[in-house]
């Protein structure tokens, strides 16, 4: 019976935490990396709400779901086809009474939300300015990847908005913008309080950035220690896979 839930293309992949699993579309856009370093990194209580911006396939609530690091978690989608797919992933582990999926534009985020009504807020945002990099052939793909439908600024203006003062918002980037991500959360009072680096191999240089920033907090930035993602012989290191939740 559950397999008569997926639609042309769709499978049910194992997150290996706590028996959740998620339904993927390889047209569309799989989860990777970023987003399970991103759930890893939040530091979100038990009993905080938690919305996930631009959520694609759900993959961050239903992490933080799984992992108990909230009390609701909530991801908005702005592609319709992609939210109900997301959708159907809360429904798949019986999360409904403690995660959900919307479907809504980053950039109209007033008429989904009040202001103030969250604790946090995760983002794993499109990288890559629009007018910049390789577009693939699939629409949902440029979309995750590139500023098309919504930029950094319009990320970081919903981001103040949703947030309580004093909540905390969390996202993985890249390295090379990290001057303009922090010009832009200081612009909005999100103040950047902790900072961790990943790099693919011990000798090469950074390819992502994880950073926490508060709501109207102060001047203070935390620098973790760099994160290493494979040995010397490609294997993961011990604290990739502590992360992934494998011995």
């Amino acid at each position: 019976m559950e397999m008569t839930r997926l639609r042309k293309g769709e499978r049910i992949d194992d997150l290996e935490v706590n028996g959740f699993r998620i339904i993927q579309n390889p047209s569309f856009f799989c989860f990777g990396m970023d987003a399970v370093l991103l759930a890893n990194f939040a530091r979100t209580g038990r009993k905080d709400r938690v919305l996930d911006l631009g959520t694609g396939t759900g993959i961050i609530p239903l992490l933080l779901t799984a992992k108990e690091k909230a009390s609701y978690t909530e991801g908005l989608e702005l592609q319709e086809e992609v939210a109900e797919m997301a959708g159907r992933s809360v429904e798949l582990n019986h999360a409904e009474d403690r995660c959900r999926i919307r479907q809504g534009d980053i950039r109209q985020i007033e008429e989904v939300y009040a202001r103030g009504t969250f604790d946090a807020v995760t983002c794993n945002p499109p990288y890559i300015k629009e007018t910049s990099g390789l577009h693939n052939d699939t629409a949902a793909y440029n979309l995750a990847r590139h500023e098309i439908a919504v930029n950094w600024e319009d990320v970081v203006k919903a981001a103040a908005y949703v947030l309580r003062p004093g909540g905390r918002f969390f996202l993985v980037h890249k390295p090379f913008r990290l001057p303009e991500l922090m010009q832009t959360l200081q612009a909005y009072r999100l103040e950047p309080k902790r900072m961790q680096l990943v790099q693919p191999h011990e000798d090469q240089e950074p390819n992502m950035v994880l950073l926490e920033a508060v709501q109207g907090g102060g001047q203070q930035l935390t620098i973790l220690p760099t994160l290493v993602v494979y040995n010397r012989d490609g294997s993961y290191t011990e604290r990739l896979l502590e992360m992934y939740g494998k011995p």
